[in-house]
């Protein structure tokens, strides 16, 4: 589970999750050959998507 950015509590949060286990590290698309592919479904995407328009993720 990653945090939003908020402002300088953003580390506070971040350590109270890293504390009980969860992973605060931002995440974002992966690369696969030419496209996007999404990290919580595997959905491909042109590298123009902003959106993973098969589960709804977003950066």
């Amino acid at each position: 589970m990653a945090s939003a950015p908020t402002g300088n509590d953003e580390s506070v949060f971040d350590q109270f999750l890293a504390d009980r286990g969860h992973e605060t590290e931002r995440v974002d698309w992966e690369q696969e050959y030419n496209k996007k592919q999404c990290p919580e479904c595997g959905g491909l995407h042109d590298l123009a998507a902003s959106e993973c328009s098969v589960c709804g993720w977003h950066p």
